[in-house]
């Protein structure tokens, strides 16, 4: 495995590791809080978008014709693979994809 890939999957482990404590904390709060018999509604969280779900959008786009398009918005990304990437871009980037099939 790369360097690089091992540095993201790590990268992203930590990310995991933070919510999770997060919500923990949060769970401890309310627990303690003294108003444990009142259930809080906690705002859902959307899910993290992750390397194999933007891969699938992109992908799907490729072949409907749209590869080199892509390869652009990889680019404006900082990359020249999805891979390299920013996770905290793949939001943005998938917005940009979408716009190639209204196009």
């Amino acid at each position: 495995m790369s360097k690089m890939k091992d540095m993201a999957m790590t990268i992203e482990d930590l990310r995991s590791a933070a919510a999770a404590i997060n919500d923990v904390a949060d769970w401890l709060t309310q627990q303690f809080s003294g108003n444990a018999d009142e259930p809080k509604e906690q705002p859902k969280k959307k899910p993290e978008l992750k390397l194999e779900d933007v891969r699938a959008v992109l992908a799907d786009m490729s072949r409907k014709g749209h590869t080199a398009e892509i390869r652009a918005l990889l680019q404006k990304y900082g990359a020249a693979k999805l891979s390299g990437v920013d996770p905290a871009n793949y939001k943005a980037l998938l917005k940009d994809v979408e716009g190639l099939d209204h196009a």
